[in-house]
């Protein structure tokens, strides 16, 4: 089984071309991302045909969960799509079937190369039920009828102020005055992405706001754990932290792998630009 590997901003994909492939998904997901005995990746996209698209995708975690939206293996894909030839060279705009529904990705060239690859990530979502989250009828007076914003949420007697939206899937932002190196991602994050409130479990960031133009964060994935970046992750951040006030319109997201935009109008789509690039090409010997 042929694949390749690619990587946006460090978060790590396999690739396959699954049209004519029949397999357990999860399965293959679990041994392929392993980093010591597979090829090791934080997670596994499928390109399929689509009726309602020009591709469809599928995500697979480590642990074998299906994720509902993937911002950076989004763009992968529309990469990979270009770099194996499957649309034409000058293709400027692909449509991409997910989960979470049909997303485009665009070209954004510089010369001969491209520069970048922007993707349409959906309108963030702040029904509580939609993300989905259980707020406490005791706390409901707490919030904003519209978002969910500083949900108090105590884990191993931290109380953080959380912030939640869901960017097809679910998220829960947490912002703080320190440098995020700081922060013990490790020991919280599972705690987080597994508490009692998230039937669904959750994405989990910590951010910090540099200036109104840059926020640097680190990002622990829903069956995955840390990853050197995440796209729907730096989409949740912006939008959370301009619901807060603390950034424009235009922010760039700092991650440990790299730099990803994300543009908001406050009201619409978000859309997330960042690099996608092809690492090398591989045969699975099963």
């Amino acid at each position: 089984m042929n694949f390749t590997k690619m990587q946006g901003a460090g978060n790590d994909f396999i690739l396959i071309e699954a049209g004519n492939i029949s397999r357990d998904w999860s399965k293959t997901a679990t041994a392929m991302c392993d980093r010591h005995f597979g090829v090791g990746a934080d997670g596994l996209v499928l390109v399929l045909p689509s009726d309602k698209a020009d591709f469809r995708m599928r995500e697979f975690n480590p642990d074998g969960s299906e994720a509902e939206a993937c911002g950076n293996g989004l763009r992968c894909l529309a990469k990979y799509v270009l770099y194996k030839g499957l649309i034409r060279a000058e293709t400027q705009e692909i449509s991409v079937e997910t989960l979470a529904g049909v997303r485009k990705a665009k070209f954004i060239r510089a010369g001969s190369k491209i520069a970048t690859i922007q993707v349409g990530m959906g309108k963030p979502i702040f029904k509580a039920e939609e993300i989905p989250v259980v707020i406490e009828p005791s706390k409901q007076n707490l919030l904003d009828i519209k978002t969910i914003l500083t949900y108090p949420v105590t884990v191993d007697r931290q109380r953080l102020l959380l912030d939640f939206v869901s960017m097809g899937n679910p998220h829960a932002i947490y912002f703080w005055q320190q440098p995020v190196s700081d922060f013990p991602l490790e020991p919280v994050g599972p705690k987080v992405e597994r508490h009692k409130i998230f039937p669904k479990r959750t994405n989990f960031e910590v951010g910090r706001v540099i200036n109104r133009r840059e926020i640097e964060a680190r990002v622990w994935e829903r069956g995955v754990g840390e990853t050197l970046a995440c796209g729907s992750g730096a989409c949740a951040i912006a939008v959370a932290a301009q619901l807060h006030g603390y950034i424009d319109k235009k922010v760039d997201i700092k991650l440990p792998g790299g730099t990803l935009n994300v543009q908001w109008d406050g009201a619409g789509e978000v859309f997330l630009s960042g690099p996608a690039e092809v690492v090398f090409n591989g045969e699975w010997p099963e």
